[in-house]
């Protein structure tokens, strides 16, 4: 037995043993000291929880409100899980000490969640977790792992016998407590079990559970990683939309935030729109202004934008809305680099707006065509990813599960996923009919607003970068020809020509004659 475990039948820690939830424990002391008897926990959980921070518990509770479920609890020290019993003694909870006590309370097959930081701890979780689970059972990563990680403990995981599942989770501590979208990898094997278990706690969007079986082993980390990304791209295109109409119109906080408000009751109609309007209203306590006025300019991160990014570049798959949004989060947190720029010139002419109302409705038009296209690349990265993987991942439900309970829940996913189901293999998805007709309407305000921030000196890097890709996507013929011929004359690398099949190469430093050549792109 471990020494902690000695400890705890010592009755150094009484309360580890006559916890709420418990079946059977007993002890029984002989007259010299000796135990005599020990009632192991009886397994009547049929899931646990590793992991107590907010979201974990938050998760926990979830789990234990809904019929059907009885949860087991470990965290790696005894007062959080002690905390988390006293202060909900409703949820039932079967607490553990350590992780032998934590399995035998588990029915079979044993399914655990762990929900700490990514990282080397969630590798420690898993090493203790393999040492007392059997084959068969099963393991949930539901943090914000990287896929590769996934992949590999995934791998490592299986040779033992037992599952492995990497689980994205979306909706944040609200969402963890009362229903998240939910994208879980792993085994068919493992989804048996699972499947039931997360649909009782997944949000539910028009009568459906925001969760399925995305794919095996990362595939499930891979999508909410994109989705991530996405959500960078959504918030700097706000926030870029906000930015706009101040400095265009010099309304304050509280009149952009109706403007939001009014927004969030038509297409736009989103999580992330609801509450900018809410963050806008706030007045700051102690100084009487707009909260927005008193936080430092200088935005965080926590690398899945960063990730997502590079994903791409490895894929080949432009996301230059997701890319500019996770820069310009660098770019403002470099205070010491923008106090030195402050000096170099801008435009000389000050930013005027002469027609109020329709500069802010071109401002929406502009949000909502950049929106079409931040989701449009992310969906490319997904399709990508799962070719590149080997991973069969169904687009159309992707986007019904990010209709409730996640940061980027927004009406029209109902397209997107309208979209696939007629068209399950659309290669882009911004050129099905409902979004191209939405860039009939609202291509030319879109191209003024991004003319309009150029003019004024005002940074729009997703909104521009946005409308650059469009317009290059749908491109008769782009200058990639020169870039090609730049990298044959100093690199060799050949080229194709368009009125004959085969790769050439003009050999530049001797007569520039045209030859055959080996593919080296």
């Amino acid at each position: 037995m471990t020494s902690a475990f000695l400890r705890l039948i010592a009755g150094v820690l009484p309360s580890r043993i006559r916890g709420p939830g418990r079946v059977s424990d007993t002890l029984n002391a002989s007259p010299t000291g000796h135990i005599e008897e020990i009632t192991v926990p009886t397994a009547v959980a049929n899931i646990g929880v590793v992991g107590l921070a907010v979201m974990g518990s938050n998760l926990a509770r979830n789990l234990a409100s809904r019929e059907g479920n009885t949860v087991a609890i470990f965290n790696r020290t005894y007062e959080k899980t002690q905390g988390v019993l006293d202060a909900h003694p409703e949820a039932g909870f079967i607490p553990a000490a350590t992780y032998e006590e934590f399995a035998a309370s588990l029915s079979k097959p044993r399914t655990a969640i762990i929900m700490v930081k990514a990282g080397a701890g969630t590798d420690a979780v898993i090493d203790e977790l393999v040492k007392v689970f059997e084959p068969g059972d099963i393991i949930v990563d539901g943090g914000n792992a990287f896929f590769p990680d996934t992949i590999r403990r995934e791998k490592a995981v299986r040779s033992t016998g037992i599952n492995f599942v990497g689980a994205g989770i979306s909706g944040g501590e609200e969402g963890a407590l009362t229903g998240p979208s939910i994208m879980p990898g792993g085994s068919d094997e493992s989804w048996v079990t699972l499947g039931p278990i997360l649909r009782s706690i997944a949000a539910i969007a028009e009568g459906e559970p925001c969760v399925t079986h995305v794919g095996h082993d990362g595939a499930g980390h891979f999508v909410k990683m994109v989705h991530n990304g996405i959500e960078y791209a959504d918030m700097q295109l706000i926030a870029e939309a906000y930015d706009l109409i101040r400095r265009g119109t010099g309304k304050s906080p509280a009149e952009i935030a109706e403007i939001f408000a009014e927004w969030n009751r038509g297409e736009l109609e989103s999580y992330l729109i609801e509450i900018t309007a809410e963050v806008l209203r706030q007045v700051d306590a102690s100084t009487g202004k707009p909260l927005v006025d008193v936080i430092l300019d200088q935005a965080g991160a926590k690398g899945t934008g960063a990730w997502t990014v590079q994903t791409a570049l490895s894929l080949g798959v432009p996301v230059s809305g997701i890319a500019e949004a996770t820069f310009a989060r660098s770019l403002s947190s470099h205070p010491e680099q923008r106090a030195v720029a402050g000096s170099l010139p801008g435009p000389a002419e000050e930013f005027v707006v002469a027609d109020e109302a329709a500069f802010i409705e071109d401002v929406r038009l502009a949000l909502y065509a950049s929106k079409i296209v931040a989701y449009s690349q992310g969906f490319d990265e997904i399709r990508a990813g799962a070719a590149e993987y080997g991973w069969n991942i169904d687009l159309g439900a992707i986007s019904k599960i990010w209709r409730g309970g996640c940061i980027i829940r927004a009406q029209f996913l109902n397209r997107i996923a309208d979209a696939y189901a007629e068209t399950p293999d659309l290669p882009v998805l911004m050129t099905a009919p409902y979004f191209a007709e939405a860039f009939t309407r609202a291509q030319a305000a879109w191209r003024r607003v991004v003319v309009a921030a150029a003019q004024a000196g005002i940074p729009s890097p997703a909104f521009s970068s946005s409308l650059s890709y469009y317009d290059g996507i749908r491109a008769d013929r782009l200058p990639a020809a020169l870039v090609q011929g730049q990298r044959d004359f100093f690199g060799a690398h050949t080229y194709k020509r368009i009125d004959k099949p085969g790769t050439f190469h003009t050999q530049w430093s001797g007569d520039r004659t045209e030859i055959e050549a080996e593919d080296t792109h």
